[in-house]
């Protein structure tokens, strides 16, 4: 790893150790819900949703390609929210484009 990377990692570091203390802790790991969308409802799921927005309240929006994908996993959700603990979502809205 370069000097410059691990800088830039060390930044990394300090700024979310800043921004939890700060109180954004929670939000921080409710975003990178967006981010993580992938590795946390698999390729499939992904190719066919994507979230949009997380609210402080712990709800998550997320698009669908179609009603009946949206259908499918409205039956999901429970096994989605598990795959979210640790994150504080406490719910999905799933929408049709």
């Amino acid at each position: 790893m370069t000097d410059e990377r691990r800088a830039a990692a060390r930044v990394g570091e300090v700024l979310q150790r800043y921004l939890a203390r700060a109180g954004f802790g929670e939000r921080l790991k409710q975003a990178a819900v967006v981010e993580d969308w992938p590795q946390i409802v698999g390729e499939k799921i992904a190719a066919i949703s994507r979230p949009e927005a997380v609210t402080q309240d712990g709800t998550l929006f997320v698009r669908v390609t179609s009603a009946p994908w949206m259908q499918e996993l409205q039956l999901l959700t429970p096994e989605v929210l598990k795959r979210l603990a640790g994150t504080s979502i406490r719910r999905i809205v799933w929408r049709a484009w």
